[in-house]
């Protein structure tokens, strides 16, 4: 019996490896050549963009939001507030902050949502709408903004992110080509950024549970989404910083009301393209936003619950044609073998494995290799994360050696442990407790973010 619960954790580990490694080296090997929507020598024209911020009982962080319009280093926009029938004084600091002003407005397309109260427009910005409607969750505000923007490219943000004041013409550059139907920009987060010489960088003088997130918002972009994008196989476009065609999200019929509303558009997205020609979607880490994250643990705990949640929600809606296309779609491919079986399946049978272990009082010492071998490969990930993240200009000082190096221990020794519990807790109690808007605690800190970017766009 030893020899097959040997083999079997040897297989285990074995495809638990092979795809971080794969991923480490693909998105290593990709930063070799500059992005063609870097390459343009010359100013171009500025496309309209619109700008989607669903909002509910966001009084704490809303105020943030609005200052971080005037960053903007862009023109040709229009910022649209969403309230989805908060119960605080969302609304209400809107219209302190805008002097806002009842407006008709034509809809476009022919989504569902709730009731719309009222269209407004600020008095001190014409370019900044808000939309006050009736409770229907994030997915439906986000319809009820996608029916009234007036431009062609729609942008997502949440509520608690900000752009970096290059993004919108990073973004406006990348849909020069016009095969080009949706895009993930990069998230940092907010509480990790401190000024040092005159420009923003990122910091690790800030709470543990924070440093673990920095960090891990590097492995998820620069490293995950990175290697699947180019893959062609990107399957979420966070819903924190998220460019669509709205051609394409009305021909798909724009978001459904899930607890995972940007894993589901995304894989509608992605379904849409395989009919086109030449049509794609990318991960543009040059566009940058800043987002809020929890900064206790009952919170990060009740977010990444959210998050698995949302995930399964997905492979149930998508199973039969996944499997259908397993071997011929990339997207398939790495749904149902990288992230549900490697990703799920194996959280699972791992702790299965170290309960059996303990049971057995078997301490052999391939158990003792395999763990190593894991750790090493997590190190490693995080180390040419850092890497990848440092050569987009994410350089963390000297002075913080410590604080990465303890960073660096408590994910591996401690993080990845709360992480395979948080995925099996989340899978479980996706049939039993099920949820739309269930948000976490906001700071209620301000932020004031300008950033000087290396990737400086005329």
């Amino acid at each position: 019996m030893m020899n097959i619960l040997s083999l079997a954790g040897i297989i285990i580990v074995g495809m638990c490896l092979a795809f971080p490694l794969y991923h480490i080296i693909h998105s290593f090997t990709g930063r070799r050549r500059l992005p063609y929507y870097l390459e343009f020598k010359h100013a171009l024209k500025e496309r309209q963009v619109s700008i989607l911020v669903p909002c509910y009982n966001e009084q704490s962080i809303i105020g943030t939001a609005v200052k971080g319009i005037d960053r903007l280093n862009y023109s040709n926009y229009e910022m649209i507030f969403i309230n989805d029938g908060s119960k605080d004084g969302t609304f209400q600091l809107l219209e302190e902050l805008l002097e806002l002003e009842p407006i008709y407005k034509d809809l476009i397309g022919s989504l569902e949502f709730e009731k719309v109260r009222g269209i407004y427009s600020s008095r001190k910005n014409q370019r900044i709408l808000v939309i006050d409607k009736e409770n229907g969750g994030k997915a439906d505000a986000l319809n009820a903004g996608i029916a009234y923007a007036s431009s062609e490219i729609i942008i997502t943000l949440d509520a608690d992110s900000m752009l970096d004041e290059q993004a919108l013409r990073i973004i406006n550059r990348a849909f020069e080509d016009p095969n080009l139907v949706a895009a993930g920009g990069m998230v940092h987060v907010l509480q990790g950024r401190k000024f040092h010489g005159g420009m923003l960088k990122p910091c690790l003088r800030v709470k543990a549970i924070v440093r673990l997130q920095i960090l891990e918002y590097f492995r998820g972009f620069y490293i995950y989404k990175s290697s699947l994008s180019k893959a062609k196989a990107l399957s979420i476009i966070s819903g924190a910083f998220g460019v669509f065609k709205r051609e394409a999200l009305l021909s798909v019929g724009g978001y459904r009301k899930t607890i995972g509303e940007d894993i589901d558009i995304t894989i509608k997205i992605q379904n849409y393209i395989k009919s086109k020609n030449n049509l794609k979607v990318i991960f543009i880490p040059e566009a940058i936003c800043y987002t809020e994250v929890p900064e206790n643990w009952g919170d990060l705990f009740k977010q990444r619950v959210r998050w698995q949640k949302a995930f399964t929600d997905c492979i149930i809606l998508y199973f039969k044609e996944f499997i259908l296309t397993l071997f011929k779609s990339p997207i398939s491919f790495f749904l149902i073998v990288d992230a549900l079986f490697v990703g799920v399946a194996c959280s699972f049978l791992t702790i299965a494995g170290l309960i059996f272990i303990i049971i057995l009082n078997d301490s052999s010492s391939i158990y003792l290799f395999l763990l190593l071998l894991s750790i090493s490969i997590n190190l490693t990930y995080n180390v040419v994360s850092l890497a990848v993240a440092s050569s987009y200009g994410q350089k963390f000082s000297y002075r913080e050696f410590g604080f990465l190096s303890m960073t660096l221990l408590a994910d591996l020794l401690f993080f990845r442990i709360i992480s395979l519990y948080i995925i099996i807790h989340g899978t479980i109690q996706y049939f039993t407790n099920k949820e739309s808007w269930n948000k976490v605690e906001r700071t209620g800190r301000a932020y004031h973010i300008e950033q000087q970017s290396d990737f400086f766009i005329p």
